[in-house]
């Protein structure tokens, strides 16, 4: 029960513990992967030294992109909408946790697309592409079938504008270090 609710709030589970939880004590180690933090944050150790937890960055956040994740700390939630980069977020943050300046850009996170996309399945959708602002992603006709999205990854900002509208669920950003 506890849980499900730490789930529905948005808690992140450290895969570690579910692992013991289990009664899985074996040697595989699962990768721990840091959780999606705001736009020009430094790097997780970094990050997580400087952020106080006052939550301003949250509250700053005009699309309420930002949520207070685990421990307190800022993470990046594109259930709703996309980020549009537009600094709030660093501009409150006085422990300089999220620096722009010290960024060369706000995130390396990429779109990419999954086996889920209707365009896969012959069903015509572009829902990705019309949400693309920066023309990242782009609709190629299929001789006899229905056109597929195609992620140009040098355009692509990592906004998330795609993610949220996706019937399907199948946009997914990642960062491409992280992806080989």
């Amino acid at each position: 029960r506890a849980a499900r609710a730490g789930v529905e709030a948005g808690v992140l589970i450290d895969p570690r513990r579910r692992r013991f939880l289990r009664g899985r004590f074996g040697a595989v180690r699962e990768p721990v992967v840091a959780p999606p933090r705001p736009p020009w944050a430094l790097a997780e150790p970094e990050f997580l030294a400087a952020c106080t937890r006052c939550g301003d960055c949250v509250r700053a956040c005009p699309r309420a992109l930002l949520a207070k994740g685990e421990g307190g700390y800022p993470v990046v939630s594109f259930a709703s909408k996309g980020c549009d980069f537009c600094g709030a977020c660093d501009k409150v943050c006085v422990p300089r946790a999220i620096d722009r300046s010290r960024a060369a850009t706000a995130w390396n996170w990429k779109a990419v697309v999954d086996g889920r996309c209707l365009a896969e399945q012959r069903v015509e959708c572009r829902v990705c592409a019309d949400a693309c602002d920066a023309r990242a992603i782009r609709m190629v006709p299929e001789v006899g079938g229905v056109a597929k999205p195609k992620v140009d990854a040098s355009a692509c900002t990592g906004c998330g504008e795609c993610k949220a509208p996706c019937p399907t669920g199948a946009i997914h950003l990642i960062d491409p270090p992280a992806a080989t």
